[in-house]
């Protein structure tokens, strides 16, 4: 069984509609990639208690990894790190660690002439107070360290909400334990498109050629309109051996091309068929 993962996307930008949601569609692909089963997204706003709720519930659900993104920064409404405490039930220090990390990042701000003065004030300080007991992870971007804690069997990691500070963190301290869990398995996939069939009468082929390959996952992507019919059928496993994947891939395609075409369906020729 593949490793779960539950993605928690803090801040206000993301539940109004301001800043639209990049950085869970790119973990997302990333951990799908790398053979992790994503189970949930779930977004909530800079509120302690919504995120220490949140929290709560997605540890309960024990999966191998959650991942929350956003509230790391130095203003008022950056309160990840505080409700993951709450969460825990840990209280909020300053880390000597994480500390370090703002500290040495402000000195080459004054190096770089970027700003005056490399001083801890309270807002910088606020960046290198974490859950006691919890692990910073150094942002090789920008000056929020990301935070792991390991609550069980599972692993909680705090990252930025910046696109660039998220991605450089977890390419570098995230991307090695979701690799380690998944066994080196993989994601793979395979498109193929068709006309004249309407996604209604696609339903129970689809079911059948689910049934009688397992572990090949078949979504149907409606292109057109019910009455002018255009579909994409994705077929995508998670598979640690490539060769095994492709096989079984092929053998479900092959059976739904079959079924397509005798209710009528068009298959577009294969130099059309892509991966997606």
């Amino acid at each position: 069984m593949a490793a779960e993962l539950e993605i928690v996307c803090i801040g206000n930008e993301l539940l109004i509609g301001k800043v639209v949601n990049t950085n869970a569609s790119w973990i997302g692909k990333k951990a799908t990639d790398l053979g992790i089963k994503v189970k949930r997204v779930t977004v909530c706003a800079d509120d302690l208690q919504e995120i220490a709720s949140v929290i709560r519930e997605a540890l309960s659900r024990k999966p191998k990894f959650v991942i929350t993104t956003g509230g790391l920064g130095p203003t008022f409404d950056d309160k990840t790190l505080q409700g993951i405490s709450i969460a825990l039930q840990k209280k909020w220090v300053v880390n000597v660690e994480a500390f370090r990390m703002v500290q040495n990042k402000y000195v080459e701000y004054v190096k770089s002439r970027n700003i005056e003065t490399p001083d801890m004030t309270e807002p910088r300080v606020k960046m290198a107070t974490f859950p006691e007991g919890t692990k910073p992870l150094f942002n090789p971007v920008g000056t929020a360290p990301g935070m792991q804690a390991d609550i069980e069997n599972t692993v909680l990691f705090a990252l930025p909400g910046v696109p660039k500070e998220m991605e450089a963190i977890f390419e570098l301290s995230v991307v090695p334990l979701l690799r380690q869990a998944s066994e080196n398995g993989g994601f793979y996939q395979k498109s193929i498109y068709a006309d004249n069939i309407m996604e209604s009468i696609l339903a129970p082929l689809i079911d059948k050629v689910m049934q009688d390959n397992c572990g090949v996952y078949i979504k149907s992507h409606p292109k057109g309109m019910e009455n002018q019919p255009h579909m994409e059928l994705h077929f995508s496993i998670l598979e640690k051996n490539p060769d095994r994947a492709e096989a079984l891939l092929r053998e479900a395609v092959a059976q739904m091309v079959q079924l397509i075409r005798e209710n009528g369906g068009k298959i577009y020729p294969e130099k059309h068929q892509t991966d997606v």
